[in-house]
């Protein structure tokens, strides 16, 4: 499994279209640990071209703090599951947190 996270200064940005960087977490075996790291460039940011991008990364999850229900629709067109409403932390905790069943989610952070 591979969760990607939006970066503004490394860590998790408020909202998935706006930020630096994005990683990328591969998730060992055991579905507890984290067992590599990648950093990406996106795209320029258009409708339904990050989706398909970190589909192509092999993106099984993403996490943010906020995102649009059109881009939540088409990441999960993409086969890709749409966690939102996650803190501004770093990637790491928020992944561990992810696999141990305790990331706090809150309001999806993107008001459109």
């Amino acid at each position: 499994m591979k969760i990607a996270i939006p970066l503004v200064h490394g860590k998790l940005s408020q909202h998935f279209g706006h930020c630096e960087e994005f990683v990328l977490l591969e998730i060992g075996a055991d579905n507890k640990s984290i067992a590599g790291k990648s950093l990406h460039q996106p795209p320029a940011h258009e409708p339904g071209v990050l989706p398909r991008w970190l589909g192509e990364l092999g993106a099984d999850v993403i996490i943010a703090g906020g995102m649009g229900r059109r881009a939540q629709d088409l990441f999960t067109d993409n086969g890709i599951k749409v966690v939102v409403g996650a803190a501004a932390e770093a990637p790491e905790k928020l992944v561990t947190d992810y696999l141990q069943n305790t990331l706090v989610v809150g309001e999806n952070y993107c008001d459109h």
